[in-house]
């Protein structure tokens, strides 16, 4: 029997597993996590902050579907080193774990800006400082929160804004300091930035661009223009980086991830793969869950035989924040193309496709997501537009036709659930409990939330 470790614990090694038991695997499977307790949705980390979501809705699978399947689970352990000579995964207790393969799936570290005061001479964060990655970083900052009435978050990506609504839903005020020309640089541009400034603005978050913070002091945080911002907690939501250290000591190719080929292995050594934020493929690491499990589900395959390769991911992103409605599909900042582009500052929408030979090849959407589900679904497909389609697409409230797809059309790319088995469950929740669909990228939430309410037996 071949056996198998996977070192990590997180959405992409679930979905490995998930993948693998559904292929019949006769793996000895051992899944290694640093964290105690189930695997965990970290998209929904932000709703357990603004409690809308209670921390039980994020577990992926618990230790008994693990048990069920005959997967060992290691919890709570470190992984020191990979004795690649001898085929071992080195734990911190010293003990070791033979495998035939291995697959890295580490995640990213959180980094932290060249801020002044946010470590203490002991290496420990400042009590005001607070990451935001882990089901434990969200307990901290919820520790918090009674005594807090004022909030920096350090970044005005993704997760600093959803971290932000969050805080602003508790009822802190918040100010987001980040230090691009507009919010969101990385997935939007700056017309769709500044729609998004101005909503947050209404909401009453503060937002500083181009500015850097130098330095926390017991003042609050000191800016490089010497503005102060007075606070009770700060938020790191910078970014992070692969978490590759284990790879790099045991001599695999790293760059900014653990490099792998189109098999998603390592080209120096072929019983050894990687998936999800710690990997790198063709120089590019994602930083998203459904690259993370696309990633997952082809390894998944190929470790079962199946002569599958990964191409690299069509990505769809979406923001999950209260009153804040942003969806990314590609990159609509680089892809080139004919771009159709409609605004509305004053209502707080911006809408942008890119569109090639007839396809939608990128696409973003803030403050309207009526037509998020069935351009995904364009997106995913790769289905060619009519003459009066581009523009119409990012007309609000354009009646979709769930009735048109079919069965077997692959609803949720991330989850890879069909329209068929959306259309099978009873209530939107079932459809998003049992097959995962609109909890991942969220770009299909509408679909499936439009499929099961236009099934006649269980109207919603």
């Amino acid at each position: 029997m071949r056996r198998l470790v996977v070192v990590g614990h997180g959405m992409a090694a679930t979905r490995l597993v998930e993948e693998l038991v559904a292929l019949g695997s006769s793996d000895e499977i051992t899944v290694v996590g640093d964290e105690p307790g189930p695997a965990y949705n970290r998209i929904l980390l932000s709703a357990v902050l603004e409690g809308s979501h209670a921390e039980e809705a994020l577990t992926l699978r618990d230790t008994g579907w693990y048990a069920g399947h005959g997967v060992r689970l290691v919890g709570g352990t470190r992984v020191d080193e990979l004795d690649r000579a001898g085929r071992q995964v080195v734990l911190a207790d010293g003990s070791r774990l033979p495998y035939d393969h291995l697959v890295l799936a580490t995640g990213a570290n959180p980094t932290l800006p060249p801020m002044r005061g946010l470590v203490r001479r002991d290496g420990r964060l400042h009590e005001r400082v607070h990451a935001f990655r882990s089901l434990a970083d969200c307990r901290r900052l919820l520790e918090a929160l009674p005594a807090a009435r004022r909030a920096v978050v350090v970044g005005g990506g993704l997760l600093g804004l959803q971290v932000a609504r969050a805080l602003s839903v508790r009822g802190v005020l918040v100010e987001v300091v980040e230090g691009g020309d507009h919010l969101l640089r990385s997935q939007v541009g700056p017309r769709a930035g500044s729609v998004l400034q101005r909503s947050l603005t209404r909401l009453g978050t503060a937002v500083y661009l181009g500015a850097r913070g130098v330095r926390l002091t017991e003042a609050g945080v000191v800016l490089d223009n010497g503005y102060v911002l007075e606070t009770d907690l700060v938020v790191i939501t910078a970014g992070g980086r692969p978490a590759a250290s284990l790879a790099r000591r045991a001599g695999l190719t790293v760059r900014r991830g653990v490099v792998v080929d189109d098999h998603l292995t390592s080209p120096d050594d072929p019983r050894v793969h990687a998936i999800g934020d710690c990997a790198e493929h063709e120089g590019r690491v994602s930083g998203f869950v459904p690259p993370a499990w696309e990633q997952a589900s082809i390894l998944a395959r190929r470790l079962a035989g199946h002569d599958v390769c990964y191409s690299g991911a069509r990505s769809v992103v979406r923001l999950r924040a209260s009153d804040l409605d942003v969806a990314v599909l590609g990159d609509p900042e680089h892809e080139p193309g004919e771009v159709v582009e409609i605004a509305n500052p004053v209502a707080g929408s911006h809408r942008k496709l890119v569109v090639r030979e007839g396809r939608v090849v990128a696409a973003s959407l803030v403050g309207d997501l009526s037509q998020v589900g069935l351009l995904t679904q364009h997106f995913d497909r790769g289905t060619v537009l009519g003459p009066r389609e581009p523009g119409s697409l990012l007309l609000p409230d354009r009646p979709a036709a769930p009735r048109a797809i079919p069965d077997d059309a692959e609803v949720c790319a991330c989850a890879g659930v069909s329209a068929a088995r959306i259309r099978s469950c009873r209530t939107v929740e079932d459809a998003r409990r049992t097959t995962r669909a609109g909890t991942g990228c969220g770009g299909c939430a509408d679909v499936v939330r439009q499929l099961v309410a236009t099934t006649e037996r269980h109207p919603v």
